[in-house]
């Protein structure tokens, strides 16, 4: 398998990248001097910038007091007052290490669902591979019909409206025969966002409407086994497109969240009919005819019910998790006669629904940023550098060492699209470059590092973020000693399946599935870790 290439990113690139397009060379040229004259005021407040590395940091706004368990797991405890925790064995989690992988698990665990297959996409792609995993449901479906003793198996299908319906061709049309043949198994929804309506809605086209808002929810979920990633149900994230993928191997109560996560997205959206038609749950207000105000109080009820409800069952189950070294290990199971294996894996589900004001992602992710520590080293990675101000502010303000891994143009998903698509990724060359600027105006490229991804034939998708468990001990600083015979804390590692972060404009509400997996190190071995940022 070829390796990954990281190289530096210069702005020689975008001009690479426009022969022949000279308007669009000087119109990119007109916004590179606005955005220069913005960084030159920016500069102007810069000693506001270099603050927190000149003494500690104070936050701007109230965050959880994560100094209160500086080590390992115990770091991340804070967020569980905002989600479920869920605590697995580490010997259920595995990560996937390619799309191919992810296709063959996929259609294998189709064909071996029995009660459910939940799948939550932005799309359904209309190629031979899409028409692949449609002809597995197909075929389970049948057979949960025709067994000896018939399964109660139902199917539930959540994808973007827009996206879902473009083109002759779409995702609907892929799955009109599964609603046709099994009515009472299928249910397919299609989100709609709050936010395209009235003649707004009728004058944008096709693809323009996508930008106002869509459904970005990946996981894929048969009985009690979960895949969370970032890939789409569409070829290229079958075979050459490098995302992340971690399978979660009999984790019922995982299982249950998402389906009801799912099921919560699915009433508030419009329900796909057998004629090709979409119509809404009886009772909830139409997310582009109703009012707006109304639908989205709905909306955030009907979500916020799913999480608050899951969040005091998983405190009940888990109020002795996090008691220092009285967490259990797999000898303390073992000597106390437990079989089970040891819950040493904690996931943290983070939800994203701007439209209707549940930002909880949003609220993690700048917390998380905040309390990086001086001599921390922060992983980032993504497939689309738009950062917004507000997180450019927070990597060029903290102490940390950030290592940020990006999508080289050449692997970026737009590259040699025809039309205005192709020149999005010397769109994101450019916003790459201001923010490179910034850091050298600053003093700190040593401390804020950018690398590309790149590979022959392949695109890149992976987001994440990888904060420390715990700051490196500074030089001459000896690590807090323990008492003789104790066992050694397994550090923490915090895997982000996130569209890292949200939009560069801020006002493109997203509606995203996250979740955070804090894992000790004997739970996951670094190498597969770093599969998910680096490997192709």
């Amino acid at each position: 398998m070829a390796a990954a290439a990281a190289r530096p990113v210069f702005w020689r690139r975008l001009l690479g990248l426009l022969p022949g397009r000279p308007g669009l060379a000087a119109l990119l040229g007109r916004l590179s001097d606005r955005l220069g004259r913005n960084r030159d005021r920016r500069r102007r407040r810069s000693p506001w910038l270099l603050a927190p590395l000149l003494s500690p940091a104070v936050p701007q706004v109230p965050s959880p007091p994560c100094c209160l368990c500086p080590e390992g797991v115990h770091r991340f405890q804070w967020i569980r007052s905002l989600v479920p925790e869920f605590g697995v064995s580490s010997s259920h989690v595995r990560v996937l290490a390619s799309p191919a992988e992810f296709f063959e698990l996929m259609k294998g665990q189709i064909r071996a669902a029995q009660r459910r297959v939940v799948m939550a996409s932005l799309y359904l792609g209309t190629g031979p591979l899409e028409q692949e995993l449609v002809d597995c449901l197909e075929s389970t479906l049948e057979k949960s019909l025709q067994a000896k003793f018939p399964s109660d198996l139902k199917v539930s299908i959540l994808l973007d409206f827009t996206r879902g319906s473009r083109g002759r061709k779409n995702s609907r049309t892929m799955l009109l025969p599964l609603l046709q043949r099994f009515p009472e198994q299928v249910r397919v929804s299609l989100f709609h966002t709050p936010n395209l309506r009235g003649l707004f809605r009728l004058l944008l086209p096709e693809r323009l409407n996508e930008t106002i808002g869509l459904q970005h929810i990946k996981v894929y979920l048969f009985d009690d086994n979960v895949i969370l990633s970032g890939a789409n149900l569409s070829d290229s994230y079958f075979t050459n497109r490098q995302d992340r993928y971690v399978f979660l191997q009999d984790c019922p109560e995982i299982a249950d969240f998402f389906t009801e996560l799912v099921d919560a997205v699915g009433d508030v959206s419009l329900q796909l009919q057998g004629d090709d038609t979409v119509q809404v749950v009886e009772g909830m207000v139409h997310p582009y005819k109703g009012d707006r105000a109304a639908y989205c109080k709905a909306a955030n009820k009907r979500v916020m019910d799913v999480i608050n409800s899951a969040r005091t069952r998983q405190q009940m189950l888990h109020a002795q998790t996090f008691h220092g070294d009285s967490l259990w290990t797999q000898e303390d199971a073992a000597a106390s006669g437990d079989r089970r294996p040891a819950l040493d894996t904690w996931i943290y589900p983070l939800i994203q629904m701007k439209p209707f004001a549940i930002q909880i992602d949003e609220l993690v992710t700048e917390t998380l940023l905040t309390e990086a520590e001086r001599g921390a080293r922060v992983y980032l990675t993504t497939g689309y550098f738009n950062l917004t101000q507000a997180y450019m502010d927070l990597v060029l303000g903290t102490r940390a060492e950030y290592q940020i891994l990006l999508a080289s143009p050449e692997v970026n998903g737009f590259f040699g699209a025809k039309g205005v698509a192709g020149a999005i990724p010397a769109a994101y060359v450019h916003i790459e470059r201001q923010f490179y600027s910034e850091v050298r105006s600053l003093g700190q490229q040593e401390r804020v590092q950018l690398q590309e991804y790149w590979r022959r034939g392949w695109t890149f998708h992976a987001k994440g973020m990888w904060p420390p468990a715990r700051a490196r001990p500074r030089t001459g600083q000896d690590p807090t000693p323990r008492p003789a015979g104790a066992r050694p804390r397994a550090g923490a590692h915090l895997l982000a399946p996130c569209p890292l972060p949200v939009c560069r404009c801020g006002c493109v509400p997203v509606v995203a599935g996250l979740c955070f997996l804090v894992m000790q190190v004997r739970s996951l071995s670094c190498p597969q870790m770093a599969d998910l940022g680096s490997r192709g």
